[in-house]
């Protein structure tokens, strides 16, 4: 079945004892930059920029909270390397008959705080601190179907089902 993917409708932020990781707000999700090298010379016209399959620049995401709260602080420690889960549901509608769904999206995050935002003070406001990770795992599923996991440390980059990475490691 085909489905009009809409909005979501709601999610909610977990540590890695699926424990409620304070009050977040709009979480951008990280961006993804291929590593590339410059392609060019006898019978290429010009350069090409190749992007290095499994490769990918440094990667970060920033968890906003409403207010300075313990979690923060937690997700701090360096030492050990938190893991959040994010968990949605994605309303969707059947183009055919315009009925409502909904699907789970799933996205696990590892990595180390990088920069901590203590946010401000101020009365009667959201104080808005926010914590920046250096993500060095990240898996996406989407109706329970990994449609991205990268792990950095690992070796492993699966995009829609498919191992990208699997003649490589048998060959090195």
């Amino acid at each position: 079945m085909n489905i009009l993917p809409e909005v979501i409708n709601h999610y909610n932020v977990y540590n890695d004892a699926n424990r409620v990781v304070g009050i977040s707000g709009e979480v951008e999700l990280p961006e993804l930059e291929a590593i590339t090298d410059t392609i060019e010379g006898a019978g290429i016209l010009g350069e090409i920029e190749d992007p290095v399959t499994g490769q990918f620049s440094s990667i970060k995401v920033k968890i906003p909270f409403a207010v300075l709260y313990e979690d923060l602080f937690s997700l701090m420690n360096t030492t050990k390397t938190p893991q959040l889960t994010l968990r949605g549901s994605m309303q969707c509608m059947d183009p055919t008959t315009g009925a409502t769904d909904y699907y789970p999206v799933k996205i696990v995050i590892r990595g180390k705080a990088s920069t901590t935002s203590l946010g401000k003070l101020a009365k009667g406001k959201k104080g808005e601190p926010e914590i920046e990770l250096e993500v060095f795992y990240l898996k996406i599923l989407i109706n329970n179907k990994t449609m991205l996991e990268l792990d950095k440390l690992n070796f492993k980059y699966v995009l829609n089902g498919v191992d990208m990475l699997a003649k490589i490691r048998s060959q090195v």
